[in-house]
């Protein structure tokens, strides 16, 4: 059968394999569940630090209990054969995350009973003069398995030393509220994000939640429930069901306090302003929101790889071109972090070279079932009527090829490609500057903050031996900084920081209700800072043994489950069976 043949079989065969056989939940059941959070959120504001540590604890014990029928749960949706390497995809972005989030959390909380704050690395300043605070790694444990790899937080330019030590774990030391309901619109592509957003509402915030689940992985809801079932008894959290009706009735609710949303812009500006049209715009041009309670949001990303010129040797380019394809094929693309724009030197013979190894490591991996709704419709949308698309390996029914679009025009306002997140298995190329380094870097920056749409996370691939030149790596240093990114990945998918949980994850500030970009505010973050500008993940530029996350690592499944096992307490004993399973990889 030809590709074109298997799409024309995609739509029917895509509706039905997204449908949830997981009611929805009526608006009294809804109402009933507001009113109980409601009565709860005064008592889970005053619980005793001792408490929480308690309450933390058994969520985590559950979530240990549920992770691997969650994960099987998972891969039968996804398509993905248990057992198999591409099983560690959901052990990473369900239960590893999850797991060490409560961890880190309850950790924190010890050392705010103990010593009133909670832990951070060391700090120093960024090369605009802003405070940086090392939030990973966390322990010896994480040094060992994640060898020479960094998260520094940039802070906001008002931050100082003394600021910092006072403001942090605000809720702890100086609450802002006696009680407040979260409602939580959960995301449909990955198990964690809903559930790393409720830990952080409850723990860094003190509020109560009520978590919505998205249709397209509402059978996650009975795991999370058995997992939770003690905060749930005890109406510190709730868990529901249903579509945009349900999810209309929740936001305009009267008890809820404020919403936390990660999804599409769309979705945000259709609940802030209401649907498109003349109306909406009115209540924009006279700043009057039908939404008049707080919202945070996390809405996806063109998400740029920024391949800076150097000596990259063939070896080097296949290590860090894997790493891009995993960071365009995990999930079958569906991430709001995937690589979606490869931006590289114009004139440099690297940037071909990149280029076909991307495409080469790409046709490595099979390609994955599209399950999430409307991925054929955005394919064939970003793909119809051009000439310089290629498409790597041979789709099978449901499923949609890696596909690249090439030599798109850096000065084309109208290029659909630099506006619209691709949510489905697209990367796009296009060359700026020249081969010159500072220049290029200049250039670089310049066309991912004005030309492309999101503030979310940028990565920047950058050899070893290009920053040794003083001059160069002041530059260097100064885009990091110029970068408006609420994360900046160097030699690495940025995915890693969002489930190392201890760095903040979320867009960079600035964002309007009219223009909102990426979205407001910042999750996981489990050293409660405030004030924070972005997350920077530093990397080596090759590693052994290679990271779980790439395609072709042979027993990442195995590195993934006894990673998130490890998890629990930190323990020494469980870290030579990760390592043997990383050396198989």
């Amino acid at each position: 059968m030809q590709l074109a043949d298997k799409l024309r079989e995609f739509s029917s065969y895509a509706a039905a394999s997204s449908a949830t056989t997981i009611p929805s939940s009526s608006q009294g059941r809804m109402d009933v569940a507001v009113a109980q959070l409601r009565e709860a959120a005064k008592g889970f504001a005053a619980l005793r630090i001792d408490q929480r540590i308690a309450l933390a604890d058994a969520m985590q014990q559950g979530y240990l209990r549920v992770a691997e029928r969650s994960v099987q749960a998972g891969c039968k949706a996804k398509g993905i054969a248990f057992g198999s390497p591409a099983e560690a995809e959901e052990w990473a972005t369900g239960p590893w995350g999850i797991v060490r989030q409560l961890r880190l959390i309850r950790e924190s909380l010890q050392a705010i009973q103990q010593h009133g704050n909670t832990p951070i690395g060391k700090v120093s300043r960024t090369s605009d003069g802003n405070l940086a605070v090392n939030v990973f790694p966390n322990n010896a444990i994480d040094g060992m398995l994640f060898k020479d790899v960094t998260v520094d937080v940039h802070m906001l330019p008002h931050v100082t030393a003394a600021s910092l030590a006072v403001d942090r774990a605000r809720f702890y030391k100086n609450p802002d509220h006696q009680g407040k309901l979260a409602l939580v619109l959960g995301a449909g592509n990955i198990a964690a994000i809903g559930v790393m957003d409720v830990i952080t509402k409850m723990f860094n915030e003190g509020k109560v939640c009520l978590l919505k689940m998205n249709p397209v992985n509402a059978y996650l809801g009975p795991f999370i429930e058995e997992a939770f079932k003690e905060a749930i008894d005890s109406h510190y959290l709730a868990v529901v069901y249903g579509g945009a009706e349900e999810g209309r009735h929740l936001v305009y609710h009267p008890d809820i306090d404020e919403v936390h949303l990660t999804g599409s812009d769309k979705t945000h500006d259709q609940i802030v302003w209401g649907p498109p049209g003349s109306e909406r715009d009115a209540r924009i041009h006279n700043n009057e929101p039908l939404l008049r309670k707080p919202i945070s949001a996390e809405l996806g990303n063109v998400s740029p790889v920024i391949v800076v010129p150097g000596p990259y040797t063939q070896k080097e380019i296949a290590f860090q071109a894997e790493a891009i394809a995993a960071a365009m094929t995990m999930n079958a693309s569906f991430f709001c972090n995937a690589a979606k724009m490869l931006v590289t030197p114009a004139n440099w013979s690297g940037s071909d070279r990149f280029l076909h190894a991307i495409q080469q490591a790409c046709a490595t991996v099979d390609p994955r079932k599209a399950y999430y709704p409307g991925a054929e419709d955005r394919w064939n949308a970003l793909i119809k009527g051009r000439s310089n698309v290629t498409h790597i390996g041979n789709p099978q029914l449901g499923a949609l090829p890696w596909s690249f679009i090439t030599g798109l025009d850096p000065e084309d306002e109208n290029e659909v490609l630099f506006h619209e997140e691709p949510f489905c298995s697209v990367l796009s190329e296009v060359r700026v500057g020249s081969e010159d380094t500072i220049r290029f870097l200049e250039r670089a920056v310049e066309f991912c903050n004005n030309r492309l749409w999101g503030t979310l996370n940028a990565t920047l691939v950058v050899h070893p031996k290009t920053l040794k030149d003083p001059a160069v790596n002041a530059a260097f240093e100064r885009a990091i900084c110029r970068l408006r990114y609420g994360t900046v990945a160097v030699n690495t998918f940025p995915g890693i920081s969002f489930v190392f949980a201890s760095p903040p994850w979320g867009a960079y500030p600035g964002a309007t209700p009219d223009n909102i970009q990426s979205g407001t505010g910042f999750v996981h973050n489990t050293t409660m800072l405030e004030d924070i500008e972005k997350a920077v993940i530093r990397a080596p530029l090759t590693v052994f043994p290679k990271p779980a996350f790439l395609p072709s690592h042979k027993t990442a499944q195995t590195v993934m489950r006894r990673i998130t096992e490890m998890e629990e307490k930190a323990g020494w004993s469980k870290v030579p069976g990760i390592v043997w399973a990383a050396m198989q990889g």
